[in-house]
């Protein structure tokens, strides 16, 4: 990640032992602050970049605060809360739902009024109805802020709701939260088997003789990565090995080139979106299809580039529509990928690819909010019932929601005893269904099945 410098900043405050840091890993997906039951494990502070419906803020953990220390250690983590509390655009308040509105709470409450900044004031640990229902008490209403907004972190329960309110306070005080690609370089790998000039394509995108050209197969032996800023935005672009099946190359080259395949599928991994370069002058053959296949894999973003266009004689309007259903019934796998058709080496089409770029990364980070899952899943039900796998009775799906970005990734929760209850073949009807209602282009989308048995009550 880069150019955090220019995020919103955020920061979660509160009394100790309230789950300030199971928020904080909560909301970054992983566990960058160590969580204890123990009062004061969070003595500095800790910071990451949350991501939500596409734009990023920056979160900051801090350690408990309040008003009167005990020790020297302890009124210099009450510091670092203030400094933390200085610095921020807006603060999130955290209380104990469980344990109800304390002293040092209201005292707390008291100083962050003073700020005159947003606060977004939660009640933690809100792990079931009866304790929710007591968020209405008078207790709560002596607070400056209104009701709190109830959470359980530990169940990942209202962390959308949470993020939702941070994003329209920052904007209402003109803190616009930072795009994606304004925060995440975009890696970009060329991949394609040897001599389908995929240096040259880099070269075209760059505009400049910055990688070396050649005839003969092979030239690039290990992926390069070059920057590039196109209109205010960086892209990290990687040279790669081409692939070829080690049956193929003579024996005294296989050690030097299974490297290169080596590197190649690492780079691979690593990018956000794969330019996937075939050789639309020759047919496509059994090389393509390999490499296709661990791209598919790799769960990368794909654009395929027909490279060299400029060799195709007596091209028409319809020349392009045959060509594209020629590619799309060779790589059924890529049903998901743009087809761009490109000369690298009269430039054609290539400026256009920057914009298709944007567009994959971005689907690679669309978020749906758990109305959208909701919603989306009761319309898919409606239109086809899921359908039976090895379970004797047909699946009933309980819920289905976004549980990752960067390949956006899913779960569907169903009431079997076993995943494979479910067809399929329902799978891919969604996945298709997703991509025909949202923003998934180019992008793989992965559909994991969540099985749980159903509970008799006597």
């Amino acid at each position: 990640m880069a150019r955090t410098s220019s995020l919103p900043v955020v920061a979660i405050v509160g009394r100790t032992n309230v789950g300030k840091s199971t928020i904080f890993n909560r909301l970054l997906q992983e566990q960058k602050s160590l969580v204890s039951s123990m009062p004061g494990t969070t003595r500095d502070r800790f910071e990451g970049n949350v991501l939500w419906r596409g734009h990023f803020v920056r979160i900051v953990d801090t350690g408990g605060f309040g008003t009167k220390p005990v020790d020297d250690l302890e009124k210099a983590m009450f510091e670092q809360a203030r400094q933390a509390i200085r610095e921020a655009d807006a603060l999130v308040f955290v209380t104990d739902a469980q344990v109800g509105p304390q002293d040092e709470d209201k005292l707390i409450a008291q100083e962050l009024i003073q700020t005159k900044k947003p606060i977004i004031f939660i009640a933690n640990k809100a792990d079931n109805a009866t304790i929710r229902g007591t968020l209405e008490d008078a207790a709560w209403h002596r607070f400056p802020f209104g009701l709190p907004l109830g959470i359980c972190a530990n169940q990942n329960s209202g962390l959308g709701d949470l993020l939702d309110r941070v994003y329209e306070e920052l904007e209402r005080i003109g803190k616009q939260p930072a795009d994606v690609q304004d925060v995440i370089t975009t890696r970009v790998a060329v991949i394609g088997r040897p001599n389908v000039g995929k240096s040259t394509l880099l070269n075209s995108l760059l505009g400049e003789k910055r990688f070396i050209t050649s005839a003969t197969a092979h030239t690039t032996r290990e992926p390069n990565d070059t920057d590039i800023t196109v209109n205010e935005k960086v892209y990290t672009l990687i040279d790669t090995a081409g692939i070829r099946r080690s049956n193929r190359v003579a024996q005294k080259k296989v050690a030097l080139e299974n490297l290169g395949v080596e590197k190649t599928i690492d780079a691979m991994k690593r990018a956000h979106v794969v330019l996937f370069v075939i050789d639309i002058s020759e047919e496509v053959n059994a090389q393509d299809k390999h490499l296709a296949g661990e791209l598919t894999k790799a769960g990368v973003s794909v654009i395929m580039i027909a490279n060299k266009w400029d060799l195709i004689p007596d091209k028409d309007p319809e020349t392009i529509n045959a060509f594209e259903t020629y590619l799309r019934a060779h790589f059924p796998m890529l049903s998901y990928a743009p087809i761009v058709f490109t000369s690298a080496m009269t430039g054609q089409r290539v400026p256009h690819l920057f914009e298709v770029i944007d567009l994959v990364f971005k689907s690679r980070f669309t978020q749906l909010s758990k109305a959208e899952c909701k919603e989306f899943i009761g319309r898919a039900i409606l239109r086809h019932q899921p359908s039976r796998g090895r379970g004797v009775q047909h699946p009933k799906i309980t819920s289905f929601e976004e549980t990752s970005l960067n390949p956006p990734t899913f779960t569907l929760h169903i009431r079997q005893s076993r995943e494979d209850a479910l067809n399929p073949s329902y799978l891919h009807f969604l996945s298709n269904l997703l991509r025909d209602q949202y923003e998934f282009q180019g992008t793989p989308i992965r559909i994991e099945v969540a099985a749980r048995k159903k509970h008799h009550t006597t």
